[in-house]
């Protein structure tokens, strides 16, 4: 055990169970898993990818590369998962990953023995020959091998929300700075949002032994949490990652509502996405503790500095029994120091410079540390750490100790500020990249900006608070910024030690300095093939602990110097986010809400089976017993439709009502045929065309007075029609009075067909004449229904016969399909359903989504008569292209089998009789098949090269991949009534 005698922000007076794999520990409230582990001498918490090497704890925040681990079990299982930012809870499940078959003992651990064959790039040198071995050999290996953690297998048992925000301030980090900048602009009555990746707020002044206004750093904290929690117009926002900045001030965020829970509270999520759309924001992200690069810096125990001294002071937990500091600079010093001051034995400070601050050697004699100046580290050893040798120009000596912290510095974490295309630029003073332009309305305090001292962090936040309030319209208070005792803050860049051993850039990869080396030699000079060739960045923390050495080794190699290498770009996400929460609850049945009919409910009683069509719920057919299969159902259904009369909903097909003097000239130039001489009282059918000259889509229009038509399209191009009219009304005709509104939900909309159907709708028709000479075909009648509810019947037909659609509001729908069927009775009217509706457009030879399959166009369909020659419109100059109008481009015929008992199968492809299946024979397909009731045997929709001219000869249906291969004739498409006689009746 580790733990520290006293001290620290857990709540020692209670102790949680935990388990890390299988073996129970326990813990305190405020401990971090990481920090739990540690305070029970767990030092071996992963291997690292590549290698599978010994890994421990490196960091003590979000920018963890080692410490990865899975979490809970079963549905709820979370792979990948930083040990660092788990909040321990009681009974908490983590295992290590990785590893086969245990932590300790991992066979993959040979690797390391492997290691000079598996450097950078050896990926691309070693699976290019034989190329043959590939598929069977390279691809399975690396398959088996990729990965870290283990996903669920089963069903997400929580749920995610989603949410906006909006505020005038938004303030992205709780430190210092952070806290400053919520405050001055809090008091100015501005609303304003505080996030904090952390479970507390306060960041680094949780750990560090300062004193502001008087008050220790944590006491600080609190009250000044204690204020801003007082002020109504602001939220804290604890667990809450910022992720990602975007355009007109909107800020990606994750809160971890129940993830410090076994399972989430009930009827809370357990994360949840974040739209924070921001007036002003500032960005308080702070600095992370960068290593130093040196042979043998990746054993179980070595750690940032910073990491060392938070664990012993914010968690009470040594790293170790004991430990040194590795260090250039004066933070990483004072940060040793509060660690021995917390009760962790500090054997040493080991430091690159001549001399400490005279304060600082101060602190650590009266603390009783030693100091050893111009000293490196030079070597490690042990599996967990148990020694380090040092050097110095006085010689070498090796110290036993459990813990090694290091620190090359502090790095801005800067990455929000690059996610709009700004470029960090570089200051020497610090050795580090700061913020170069900002996103729109976004100021950068404290440690985030290159403020390495507490005083200018203070006094940083405060400023650039008051100027986000004012900037947002509020008259902020005038006053100073808490006052904080000086510090020493200066430092030496060094980056990197050389000797004997692999001295390791990124630890979750293995990228060493000698990969880097490599990369420089072999012309991967430049940052972005650095990292793509090493995979150097490429790992779960995104290079946050790695990226700048990394660029330091290969600056100091070219001679460029580190500005000049530059920096990769920084995108988001900052920080991994689940896809549950980017999808919250648009999973499953709700990823895009299904859509029922307005007769759902009557088809389901009666036995209807249903089937999606895009967001629709619509009846497939509805069985009735002792029926052995769908296709009797479906038979039977498409037998009484045209013997009688059949029923069927389709408020599907999409609605949309055009209302304005204009109208008539709009769908001329949308259509290809004239619309604005349609008859008030009448419909026509009409094509759409791309711009390219492709088919859109299909339908009616009727018009239903001189400045109003109704358009109707299919159910599947539905939305997409709706946005292409309103694209042409705004932007190429802005001209043009013409309003356009979709009312496919507004109206039921049943079609009845069958030779019977006008008797039956004269029943529930409320006085109005239907027929043929009250309303012919294509007409329109405008009326009411079942004593005085509003209709609309358009006498069309899909299937061929005699047919109607009537539409009425869709709060109407269920009692019309009911009025129907009881008028029906005497006829044996029949429902059925989108099965028996495509047989019987496939009889009558309709095309439909498989004709319209965004590849065919008006001439290929056989609809090219209809184009005018007497307008423009969408697509006519692209539709006259050469290759449209080649003879051998496939058109739309029918296929019949020549044995009847054959079946077809869409996708056949088309051959001549006796010609090789090849690509080069290929002369068309089926798009769509059916069992014709009516015929008695199969029949099938296609393209074929030049079809209309072979009708009646004799070709091949080729289907390899479901064996099917047998003779058709082509025929015409309108397998039933060709001249269309029964419509008309």
């Amino acid at each position: 055990m580790t733990r520290l005698a006293s001290g620290g922000l857990i709540d020692r007076s209670r102790t949680l169970s935990f388990s890390f794999d299988g073996r129970t520990y326990t813990g305190h409230p405020g401990d971090t898993l990481a920090s739990a582990l540690l305070a029970n001498g767990v030092r071996l918490m992963g291997r690292s990818f590549k290698y599978h090497r010994p890994r421990g704890v490196m960091t003590v925040g979000s920018e963890e590369p080692n410490a990865l681990v899975e979490l809970r079990s079963g549905a709820r299982r979370e792979p990948n998962t930083r040990a660092t930012m788990v909040e321990l809870y009681d009974g908490l499940e983590a295992q290590s990953q990785n590893r086969w078959p245990s932590l300790d003992h991992d066979v993959l651990s040979i690797n390391r023995l492997v290691s000079p064959f598996l450097g950078a790039g050896f990926y691309y040198k070693t699976f290019m020959w034989p190329a043959a071995f590939w598929e069977k050999v390279y691809e399975p290996v690396i398959r088996r091998a990729a990965g870290l953690g283990r996903a669920a297998d089963a069903p997400d048992p929580d749920h995610y929300e989603k949410a906006t925000l909006f505020c005038d301030v938004l303030v992205i980090g709780s430190g210092a700075a952070g806290l400053a900048a919520a405050l001055a602009a809090g008091r100015s009555g501005a609303r304003v949002v505080l996030a904090d990746e952390d479970f507390r707020l306060g960041g680094r002044l949780l750990s560090e032994r300062s004193v502001i206004d008087g008050l220790e750093a944590t006491e600080f904290v609190a009250k000044a949490e204690a204020e801003l929690s007082s002020l109504k117009n602001i939220r804290l926002m604890p667990r809450t990652t910022v992720f990602g900045a975007y355009d007109g001030g909107e800020y990606g965020a994750v809160e971890r509502v129940g993830d410090h829970l076994a399972v989430p509270a009930p009827f809370q999520p357990r994360q949840r996405l974040w739209r924070i759309v921001a007036k002003r924001s500032i960005l308080a992200s702070g600095a992370f503790d960068r290593p130093i690069v040196f042979p043998g810096n990746d054993r179980p125990g070595v750690m940032t500095a910073d990491a060392l001294a938070t664990y012993a002071t914010r968690f009470g937990a040594g790293a170790g029994a004991n430990a040194a500091v590795f260090s250039n600079n004066d933070n990483a010093v004072s940060a040793a120091l509060d660690a021995a001051q917390a009760g962790l034995k500090v054997e040493a400070v080991i430091d690159v410079r001549p001399a400490l601050p005279a304060s600082l050697a101060a602190r650590a004699k009266a603390l009783g540390v030693r100091v050893i100046t111009e000293g490196e580290v030079v070597a490690t050893s042990g599996k967990c750490l148990k020694s380090i040798t040092i050097r110095t120009p006085r010689g070498s000596e090796t110290l036993a100790v459990e813990a090694l912290g290091v620190s090359g510095g502090a790095t801005p974490n800067l990455n929000l500020t690059c996610h709009q295309g700004g470029k960090p630029i570089w200051r020497e003073d610090i050795a580090a990249f700061v913020p170069g332009a900002l996103p729109p309305g976004m100021a950068v305090a404290g440690a985030a900006a290159g403020h390495l001292a507490l005083s200018e962090c203070l006094k940083d936040g405060t400023e650039l608070g008051a100027a986000a309030a004012e900037a947002a319209g509020f008259a902020p208070p005038h006053a100073p910024a808490p006052a904080a005792e000086e510090k020493p803050s200066g430092l030496k860049p060094f980056w990197h030690v050389a000797g004997k051993g692999p001295a390791f850039v990124d630890q979750q990869n293995d990228v060493t300095a000698k990969d880097v080396a490599l990369a420089h030699r072999e012309g991967f000079r430049a940052v972005e093939l650095l990292k793509r060739y090493t995979t150097l960045g490429m790992a779960t923390d995104q290079g946050k602990t790695s990226n700048m050495a990394g660029l330091a080794i290969m600056a100091e190699l070219t001679g460029k110097g580190i500005p000049a290498t530059g920096t990769t770009v920084f995108r988001p996400p900052y920080t991994p986010v689940a896809l549950g929460v980017l999808a919250g609850h648009h999973r499953g049945m709700d990823f895009k809400p299904a859509r029922p009919t307005p007769t759902h409910d009557w088809a389901e009683a009666q036995g209807a089976v249903f089937v999606e069509t895009g967001l629709w719920m619509r009846a497939a057919y509805f069985p009735k017993p002792g029926e052995k299969d769908w296709l009797e159902t479906v038979n039977r259904e498409v037998k009484a439709t045209r013997e009688s009369v059949g029923v069927i909903d389709v408020s599907t097909f999409g609605k949309i009502d055009l209302q304005g003097p204009d109208v008539g000239t709009f769908l001329d130039r949308v259509y290809i045929n004239m619309f604005s001489t349609l008859a008030v009282g009448k419909a026509r059918y009409g094509v759409m065309l791309r711009e390219d000259g492709i088919v859109m889509d299909d339908g009616t229009t009727a018009r239903l007075a001189d400045d109003h038509y109704v358009m109707s399209t299919t159910t599947a191009n539905a939305a997409k029609v709706f946005q292409h009219l309103e694209y042409c009304l705004q932007v190429l005709w802005p001209e043009l009075d013409v309003q356009l509104a979709s009312v496919s939900e507004q109206w039921a909309q049943i079609a009845m067909s069958g030779p019977r159907s006008r008797e039956v709708l004269a029943k529930v028709v409320d006085g109005y004449d239907v027929s043929n000479t009250g309303l012919p075909f294509m007409g329109v009648a405008q009326t009411t229904v079942m004593g005085g509810v509003e209709a609309r019947i358009f006498r069309l037909s899909f299937s061929g016969e005699l047919g109607y659609e009537i539409a009425v509001p869709a709060s109407k729908g269920e009692a019309l399909m009911r009025a129907l069927m009881e008028a029906g009775a005497p006829f044996g009217i029949t429902p059925y359903g989108v099965e028996a509706l495509g047989v019987m457009r496939i009889e009558k030879g309709h095309v439909s989504g498989s004709e319209l399959n965004g590849q065919t166009s008006a001439r290929d369909l056989g609809l090219g008569k209809m184009a005018s020659t007497k307008k423009d419109y969408i697509g006519r100059v692209l539709a006259a292209r050469p290759a449209f109008l080649d003879p051998e481009r496939p058109a739309f015929v029918g296929f019949k089998p020549v044995e009847p008992g054959a079946r077809l199968r869409a996708g056949a492809h088309v051959l001549k009789v006796g010609a090789a299946p090849t690509t080069e024979n290929d002369e068309g397909y089926m798009t769509s098949i059916a069992y014709s009731p009516t015929l008695g045997h199969f029949i099938g929709l296609g393209l074929l090269k030049r079809g209309p001219e072979r009708i009646g000869e004799r070709v091949r249906a080729y289907d390899p991949v479901r064996g099917g291969d047998i003779e058709v004739e082509v025929c015409s498409p309108a397998f039933i009534d060709p001249q269309g006689e029964k419509q008309r009746v």
